[in-house]
């Protein structure tokens, strides 16, 4: 499977010091199959000045049967409750692989309005089950890392 990585660098060798806490899935290597979103990650950086960059890896899917693996296909409280215990530095799980849809600013909208306690569970999933999710595979570990993720290239866009 190829995967994607949007940035302001080309990444060759992905480790997991230069990942922020406190985000979607944990610290992690975040990435996408999804071409033009790797490209929409890469607008933040152009917007401040900065080059837009595309790093592409060939990932070796038996990583699915060897590691240990969350997945969410869908928005659900599952998956709410998760992100809220990620950007709250309160996970404690240890997934090798998290995959699910991104929390992009309309989806983060209604996850603030949950978390700020002004609107319950059920109406923010109510309200996300509308939007499309994108799709995001983080990497939380570094042997997924060097085991299974390989570099091919890059771009500037």
């Amino acid at each position: 499977m190829i995967l994607y990585h949007g940035s302001y660098l080309e990444i060759q060798t992905p480790d997991l010091v230069h990942s922020r806490e406190n985000v979607d899935f944990g610290r992690g290597f975040y990435t996408t199959p999804i071409y033009e979103q790797a490209a929409n990650w890469c607008e933040k950086f152009k917007r401040r000045g900065k080059q837009g960059i595309i790093s592409r890896y060939i990932f070796d899917e038996t990583a699915y049967q060897k590691l240990k693996i969350l997945r969410f296909d869908r928005y659900s409280e599952e998956w709410l409750d998760f992100i809220l215990n990620c950007r709250r530095g309160q996970d404690s799980t240890d997934y090798d692989i998290v995959i699910g849809g991104v929390a992009n600013d309309k989806v983060f909208n209604t996850i603030e309005l949950y978390f700020d306690h002004l609107i319950d569970k059920k109406e923010a999933i109510r309200r996300l089950r509308y939007e499309k999710p994108n799709l995001q595979i983080c990497l939380r570990t570094q042997k997924t890392l060097d085991e299974f993720l390989h570099y091919e290239g890059s771009e500037q866009i």
